[in-house]
């Protein structure tokens, strides 16, 4: 034992008359570590008191911003309030291993059974996996499906994905990943897909296209079918990204748009915490003609009720994923698909899709518009050309908001648009939260106008003010030095 562990034991025995500690036989580190691997001096630890350290943390958590305490417009993330009950329940399995025998652990098989048919209700797929651990990993695998399906129709031709110029970055990422070659499309005027553009980019060598409905502009391609039609008439299959389906779920199905694969967020859509780097969770979905790539094992019901995790697979692509994914994320989403119901989810929607326009109507007449067009839950604006006419920028105005008591927008995204800022409400905050968020937006439109070079020192009420985000980027501090 340390020896100021031993200190500490024989102070509190001199102080507790009458009572003797049990002796601790700790074994000794002696020889089991290497020297090299041994501290060569005394750690420089600070000698503080528990409550100066308890404030420290307590006052450091403060200035942390989250859902619970502000409002979260981060756009393309759904940055959602969930349920606390939701975080509890994962609790109740935990002391299940994965390397359980299966009849031991037939109740969270049975949820995972019951969630991939729910999934498949809600978005119109056939079966999904629960694996992927993330939506880009979603992604990769669902690739990975549609690289395996061409190729035991020996179609070795089909090596390129098309991704329009509004998609997420991670789908060109992920196509790439999969060894696929990448094929850009124009946006048109409208922000939807240029039809005439995608007749062009298709042919023999077409595996696929990569596309988000609504989009990343926060638009309902409202030409899907006729974008289906031209992708399979060319041999190639539709892949869906889920990340905006909160704007659709319970009101359209990708399935029924004529998609073949997708992957959902469950943790953006379904209830489970965002951001901090995960836990993640990115289920795959897959019509009935990819149900054979779908990695190993998927999860089977067999007769009598017992469900079992299926292996044979000859056709699968392989394990994508230690085990079977992250399961308490699979429970919150579960207790939040059977909590709110068909009815429930398609409230959720609808309600986030009428927050964004709300927005977007009080915003317009303030700030530039890319597309005056009903949107769906999220809205893209601009500082339009008074403001840039002023020296305003996006990041000006982001993090003056942070003066404001609110997590900026996304900004700068999509890259189609100059100077994007996109607002994503959600479903959950209330009228009155938005109206507060509205004036926010507006009183700082009013002072750019009246004093520009406010703008530019903002935020100036937090400890860390605006960093030189250029020197930031090629000169990064990554190692800690004590001052």
């Amino acid at each position: 034992m340390r020896s100021e562990y031993k200190l500490i034991f024989e102070r509190s025995k001199e102080g507790r008359r009458g009572y003797d500690l049990p002796k601790l036989d700790v074994p000794s580190l002696d020889g089991l570590v290497p020297d090299e691997m041994k501290a060569q001096s005394k750690l420089d630890l600070p000698e503080i008191a528990e409550i100066d350290l308890v404030r420290h943390y307590t006052n450091l958590s403060r200035r942390n911003f989250g859902v619970d305490n502000g409002f979260y417009p981060l756009g393309s993330c759904t940055m959602k309030y969930n349920p606390k009950i939701n975080e509890e329940l994962p609790a109740l399995f935990s002391d299940l291993h994965p390397l359980m025998d299966t009849d031991l652990c037939q109740g969270a098989l049975d949820m995972m059974y019951h969630l991939d048919k729910a999934l498949c209700e809600i978005t119109g797929m056939d079966k999904f996996t629960l694996q992927p651990a993330a939506g880009a990993h979603g992604e990769y695998t669902g690739l990975m499906m549609i690289r395996a399906y061409h190729e035991l129709k020996q179609d070795s031709a089909r090596t390129t994905i098309i991704v329009p110029d509004a998609a997420h970055g991670t789908n060109p990422a992920s196509a790439n990943m999969a060894g696929f070659k990448i094929k850009e499309i124009k946006s048109a005027p409208d922000g939807s897909v240029d039809l005439e553009a995608l007749r062009a980019a298709v042919g023999p060598d077409t595996a696929g296209l990569m596309l988000t409905n609504p989009s990343t502009l926060g638009l309902f391609e409202s030409n899907i079918k006729e974008v289906a039609s031209i992708v399979h008439e060319a041999g190639g299959l539709l892949y869906y990204d889920g990340a905006n389906l909160n704007a659709i779920m319970g009101v359209a199905r990708p399935g029924d748009m004529g998609f073949d694969v997708m992957h959902l967020n469950l943790h953006k859509t379904f209830s489970t915490p965002h951001g901090g780097g995960g836990p993640g969770s990115g289920p795959v979905g897959v019509k009935a003609e990819l149900i054979p790539y779908l990695p190993s094992p998927v999860i089977m019901a067999c007769h009598g009720g017992r469900v079992t995790l299926d292996y044979n697979r000859p056709l699968s692509i392989g394990k994508v994923k230690s085990f079977y994914g992250n399961f308490g994320v699979m429970v919150k989403a579960y207790a939040y698909i059977i909590s709110l119901g068909g009815k429930g989810l398609r409230e959720a929607s609808r309600n986030a899709v009428l927050n964004a326009n709300y927005v977007f109507s009080r915003l317009k007449d303030t700030f530039g518009v890319p597309h005056d067009r009903i949107c769906m839950h999220e809205c893209v604006i601009t500082p339009g050309e008074e403001l840039s006419a002023l020296g305003i920028h996006t990041t000006d105005i982001a993090k003056s908001l942070i003066d404001r008591g609110y997590h900026p927008m996304t900004v700068y995204f999509p890259l189609i648009v100059h100077e994007a800022m996109m607002i994503e409400p959600t479903e959950t905050e209330s009228r009155e939260t938005l109206d507060e968020f509205v004036e926010a937006m507006k009183s700082i439109a009013a002072e750019a106008k009246a004093n520009p070079d406010a703008l530019h020192a903002a935020p100036v009420t937090t400890p860390v003010g605006r960093p030189d985000e250029v020197a930031a980027a090629r000169k990064p501090i990554v190692k800690y030095e004590r001052q």
